[in-house]
């Protein structure tokens, strides 16, 4: 009896090891499947675990709700996601965090598409094409001061500071989270630029206290987010590139980004600026003024938020610029970004590996 007991607990043991250890797996990690899931406002982490179970996104609730506590992962946000059964419950977890859309996703639906650092104007005209909306009714409502004013109300820690800046081009432009949008003949205009407000609003609220303890506000925030969504493609270079920015605006030098000035001129990224534009007196010029822009000149990703958020100015660099040629015997590639911390060495290096000034 002894020996028929031990071997129960040894087996029953071994089975539970071994169903926790395979529900920690996704689900199906060969499906391409998409699930779409609601998580209402005040659910629990036990509660969500329910919730993936039931949608057969997870194995197990039970251990998701465990795998979450253990890693100490529960600022889980509230919206609809789309999520699949062959993510992780690394995946899944970081997914929720993030937050969701504030309106059901049309999973297999038109999708509108605002991609990385698209400005406003990009994102009208690329409406020529859709089903739904058309360039001029969209831009009239970047225009519509009663609208923004309604979404300022609804999402004062997100647009207080857009709504007191002056001589801004549109007062919605970097406010524009960069994803796809469900769409239909049932969907407004004012539905889902709402959605997109809502959804950077999301995405920053873990981080509104840091960005209030850095003394920035939201709109310088987003500001520098969106020179550096143009300016570095790589998580560690993009951090750095921050850094600059406000390393610079600290010393009350010009930010000096091309970036800004292209969008003061009304050019796009493949036309080259002339003497002219470059002396224009134009309040995004950052080749002229000082300090912040007005605002935004694009919609960043949520990368280039943080990396303005966690900035790396502890160097003290002031010039940054990418390699555009390879220099026999140098470790540098192209495209790899260097940083300086004076003009002389700054200029000595852009004469050898980006001669050109590209």
């Amino acid at each position: 009896m002894l020996g028929i007991l031990v071997a129960v607990v040894l087996i029953t043991t071994f089975m539970g090891y071994r169903y926790y250890s395979t529900s920690l797996q996704p689900l199906d990690a060969k499906s391409s499947k998409q699930i779409e899931i609601n998580i209402p406002v005040g659910t629990t982490s036990r509660e969500v675990g329910s919730i993936l179970e039931n949608k057969h996104v997870v194995k197990s609730g039970a251990v998701f709700n465990y795998y979450t506590k253990s890693k100490k992962i529960n600022n889980f946000q509230a919206g609809y996601y789309v999520l699949k059964p062959s993510m992780t419950l690394k995946q899944i977890a970081t997914k929720l965090e993030k937050g969701g859309a504030a309106e059901p996703i049309a999973i297999n639906g038109p999708q509108l598409l605002i991609k990385e650092g698209e400005n406003i104007d990009q994102i009208a005209n690329s409406l020529k094409s859709s089903k739904y909306f058309n360039k001029n009714d969209f831009l009239k409502l970047m225009k519509d001061q009663t609208f923004i004013q309604q979404l300022a109300k609804k999402y004062p820690k997100l647009l207080g500071s857009a709504m007191k800046a002056s001589d801004v081009r549109y007062r919605l432009e970097g406010y524009l989270f960069p994803a796809s949008y469900a769409v239909d003949k049932t969907t407004s205009l004012k539905d889902v630029v709402t959605q997109m407000v809502a959804k950077t609003d999301a995405v920053l609220q873990p981080y509104y206290s840091k960005i209030e303890s850095n003394k920035m506000t939201v709109q310088e925030t987003l500001s520098v987010a969106s020179l550096v969504e143009m300016e570095g493609s790589k998580a560690g270079d993009r951090t750095k590139i921050a850094g600059v920015f406000l390393n610079r605006i600290k010393q009350g030098e010009t930010l000096g980004s091309d970036v800004s000035t292209r969008y003061a001129v009304k050019k796009s990224a493949t036309e080259d600026l002339t003497t002219s534009d470059l002396a224009s007196t134009n309040p995004y010029n950052t080749r002229v003024n000082t300090g912040y822009m007005p605002g935004p000149v694009d919609n960043p990703g949520e990368n280039s938020i943080l990396s303005v958020v966690n900035a790396d100015t502890k160097d003290g660099y002031l010039f940054f610029f990418a390699v555009t040629e390879k220099v026999p015997g140098s470790k540098y590639k192209v495209g790899d970004v260097l940083f300086y911390k004076d003009i002389n060495s700054f200029n000595e290096a852009v004469a050898k590996y980006n001669p050109d000034g590209k």
